[in-house]
Formats: structure tokens, sequence, C-alpha cells
């Protein structure tokens, strides 16, 4: 029987987990991306201005780590959006379509009672790395 090699990524790029996690982990093909909020790299506090800049700085980190993992947003194949408040869906939204184009990820999305610093906004990916196809299903 083959190993499964687990691979843990970690880029000095994006921000230090704020608990105990890993920022990326890769499975074959599959990178499993750890939440990210909108907080600076260096300082780890959330950037000023509220969701929509939180939101951009959340976008930042995560393609960091997609980089790192030999990935990129064009790789990703499903999100969770986590928003501290519904109504911030549409603000969020204009940005997430300036990172993601069609054939769009899946996703979920919706509003939690508090997230890590107190943020507006958390996004976590799956993604592959490799070359990817895509195809359509309509039935």
């Amino acid at each position: 029987m083959s190993k499964i090699i687990r691979k843990i990524i970690s880029t000095k790029a994006a921000p230090k987990p704020v608990a105990p996690y890993s920022q990326a982990v890769q499975v074959g093909h599959t990178l499993y991306l750890s939440g990210v909020v909108g907080n600076d790299k260096d300082s780890a506090k959330l950037v000023s201005g509220g969701v929509v800049q939180e939101t951009k700085q959340a976008f930042e980190n995560l393609g960091k780590l997609l980089e790192a993992g030999g990935s990129s947003f064009a790789n990703v194949v499903k999100t969770t959006v986590l928003l501290k408040d519904i109504n911030n869906f549409k603000a969020v939204n204009d940005i997430y379509q300036e990172h993601f184009k069609e054939p769009y990820p899946a996703r979920v999305a919706y509003q939690v009672g508090k997230l890590p610093l107190d943020a507006e906004i958390e996004i976590d990916a799956v993604a592959v790395t490799g070359e990817l196809e895509t195809t359509y299903v309509n039935v």
C-alpha cells in the first residue's frame, strides 16, 4: 500500500494563525486552506476601513496561501464565506468577483455570531494543484 503524503503549507507572506491550526494542508492534489480574516501579516491586527477593506485583505491573505500551496484562485473549487453581518453580502460579492471568474467555485455564505479578532468576514477554501480541466454537465 502506498503512502498518502500530507504537506503542511506555511508562509510568512500571510498572517500567522491566531490559534492551533495550519495555514493550509495539502493531501494529494487537494489543498485545504484554513479560514483567513482581513488582518495584516506584520501586525496581526485587522486592517481598518470596515468590511470592504477587511475583505480585500482577506483575499490578499488567501491568495498568498494559494500561491504557497502551488495553486491559484482559478483552481479553487469550494469556498465558505462567514459574515458578521449578512447585510454586507453584496459588498463582499463585488470583491469576490474580482478574484473568482466563471466557472465560480461552489460556495456557502452565512452570518455568524462572532469571528476571530472580531472580524467582519472570514473565508476558507478548497483548491486543487496541477492542471485543471473544466467540463460542464447540464441535465
